[in-house]
């Protein structure tokens, strides 16, 4: 979903590098698929979600989602490098978080050199893009509702329309889905009942719309 809303935006309809960000967009958290396959849970019982799962598995995942493309797709996986470093930024790069940092910075330099030199000039302008598209979809699959900042402007839902200023999309409204699957609220007996109640729960589509406020 993420890759279809910056589809539409209008800074990436002539980008010359508009198919490596698009790519970047759609697979920036591929390193959640086998953490997904498995899900997580606290000692209670209770589902982990992506921002709650022990710091282990986000030093894991990150590495991992660099490494599925680096060979074929060198750039995009410095934009996905790049992401982990963004997103894990508030973290103290000291203690526990001082290997994931160099270990991140490493991937992305050694990405870049390879690459060659535009990219380096290239990285920070594309990846706001892609920090666009994760923050528009993360906002509107977990329904925040409080107003997210953007470059030059803000982001809010209300209800499942979701608006943000300046208008990217020229006046078009870019119409959201994702599937979802509705379970129990209640704690499970290991990652394995969660995962099995998952796959038990029948799929449903939730929709929404983007638009510039």
């Amino acid at each position: 979903m993420a890759a279809e809303i910056m589809a539409q935006w209008n800074e990436l309809r002539d980008h010359p590098r508009r198919d490596a960000v698009l790519f970047a967009v759609r697979h920036h958290d591929n390193g959640w698929v086998e953490e997904d396959a498995k899900t997580h849970i606290e000692e209670a019982g209770e589902p982990l979600d992506f921002i709650s799962v022990p710091v282990p598995v986000k030093h894991r995942l990150w590495p991992r989602a660099v490494a599925r493309f680096e060979r074929e797709r060198p750039y995009e996986s410095a934009l996905i490098a790049q992401h982990a470093l963004t997103v894990h930024g508030q973290q103290r790069p000291d203690g526990q978080w001082r290997p994931f940092f160099d270990t991140m910075e490493g991937l992305r330099s050694h990405l870049l050199e390879r690459c060659g030199a535009w990219a380096n000039a290239a990285l920070d302008e594309d990846y706001r893009f892609v920090q666009m598209g994760d923050q528009l979809s993360l906002i509107f699959c977990n329904g925040w509702t409080a107003p997210f900042p953007r470059h030059g402007g803000r982001s809010i839902l209300k209800g499942t329309t979701l608006e943000t200023t300046p208008d990217p999309f020229n006046g078009v409204t870019v119409r959201m889905q994702v599937e979802a699957r509705r379970i129990p609220a209640r704690g499970y007996d290991s990652p394995a009942d969660l995962r099995a109640t998952i796959d038990q729960a029948s799929p449903e589509r939730l929709s929404g719309i983007l638009q510039g406020a």
